[in-house]
Order: structure tokens, then sequence, then C-alpha cells
């Protein structure tokens, strides 16, 4: 799909930091945007009040994203794990199920997601995640395997979608477009760094990059030293290249 193809977009999940990115590259590239969002949250969006459409509410309620969706071209969504009722897989299946029958479906997780089980992790990796995952449901605020059945619904659809995969990532100005590997384990992915902003291009660049249908790219910042170390070996900002861990 071209970016002409393209016209109106929907953002689920807009007023959070990697939201804002993501209207605000949509704008750029002269899409209509709906934006979802809760609705104390709306006052986020206030820079784009005249700019988007906004629909209030829960992005787990199946009339609000049946609402935003309603025409749109494509939906990038941030899979949120919030609390202990489904958020994610809910908002997940609501879009999965009301969005266009010819829509791009862009999602947004972690490099915890894995979905042929044949990324290799670190120690220190697994650990970060298995204390994060267990104090988050102590005190019930986050639901880190309900994030892993959102993505198990999204890889078992056909629908065309996309799901990316952010490292850590940092605050600054632009880079330019992330490189991806299937797998974590790359080397290429090392540095385990992209910048918020350019985690949001990568998103809405998919959108509109057929080569990433049914693909869950692992990104990581193309000026980081792990991508750097491996420029000149195939690689290119934007795509998968060779992947050792294949």
């Amino acid at each position: 799909m071209s970016r002409n193809q393209m016209r109106k977009v929907c953002v689920v999940g807009a007023s959070g930091k990697l939201g804002r990115f993501m209207v605000q590259h949509a704008l750029d590239r002269g899409y209509e945007v709906v934006g979802v969002c809760r609705e104390r949250s709306v006052p986020k969006l206030a820079a784009y009040a005249d700019r988007i459409t906004i629909v209030p509410g829960p992005t787990n309620d199946r009339e609000v994203i049946r609402t935003a969706v309603a025409g749109c071209d494509g939906v990038l969504t941030v899979l949120v794990p919030w609390g202990m009722r489904q958020y994610s897989s809910g908002t997940a299946q609501a879009v999965l199920d009301h969005a266009d029958p010819g829509a791009r479906l862009v999602f947004s997780c972690g490099w915890h997601i894995t979905r042929d089980g044949r990324d290799q992790y670190s120690w220190r990796f697994k650990a970060v995640v298995r204390i994060v995952t267990w104090l988050a449901r102590l005190v019930r605020a986050i639901d880190v395997d309900d994030q892993v059945q959102a993505c198990r619904r999204i890889f078992a659809s056909d629908r065309r979608w996309t799901v990316v995969r952010g490292s850590d990532l940092e605050a600054g100005e632009s880079e330019g477009l992330p490189v991806w590997s299937r797998h974590v384990g790359d080397p290429v992915l090392a540095s385990n760094l992209t910048r918020r902003v350019d985690f949001a291009l990568f998103m809405v660049h998919a959108l509109t990059d057929d080569t990433l249908i049914h693909e869950a790219p692992a990104i990581v910042g193309c000026l980081s030293p792990s991508a750097l170390a491996h420029a000149g070996d195939g690689r290119f900002p934007g795509t998968a290249g060779s992947d050792p861990t294949a």
C-alpha cells in the first residue's frame, strides 16, 4: 500500500508519548487522523485538537473502537497492559474485529513478545521481565501476560498485521528509521536502544511497507553502536537483511 492509498489512520492510545509521536508522523504525511484515548487523557492531545478527530473512551471498549476505526485505511495500536481486565487482549481483539477488511493493522509491544520462540534473550533481560511481571501482578497494575495473549491473537489472525517490538526507549531528536530483525539475539540489536520518536516513525512507516505484513520486527536505533557495527554487512535501515538467529 502506498502513501497515496493511505488516507485515513486511527491511532489507538493516542495520548501517550508514543501515541502523540505517531499522531505527528501521520499528520506530517498528510493523513487524516482519528485518535482514541481515555477520557481523562484527552487534554494531552490539546495541541492536535483542531487537526484530528478524538474519540474518548477505553481502548478495549468495542463500541469505542468500532466508531474510531470506521473508514480508516490503517490502524496504529499501542498495546498497553493496564490493569487485570484483559486491556491489551481486549483492545487487540476489538481492532481485529472492527477495522475495515483491507486495513493495515500495526501494533506495538516490547521485545519480550516472541512469535515463534526463536528469540534469544540474555539472562538479565529474562530476569527483568520476570521481576516486572511479578511486581506488576502483585499490585494489580499491569498484566504482561495479557499483552502476550493479545499478540497471540494477532499472530493467529489473517488480517494484514504487523507487530513492532520495541527495544528500550529514550528521548531525543529523530535519528531516522530504525533497523530491524526477525529475532532478538541478532547482534544488530545488541545496543537495545531506540529513540521513542523513531519507534513511532517505524510504526507509521509500516502502514505502507507491505514487506512487513505478517512480520514481528524487533527494532533498534539506526545510529546505535550495534546497528552501525553491522552497517556494512548487507543490512539497511528498515530491513532485516540476513538474520543469524534464523
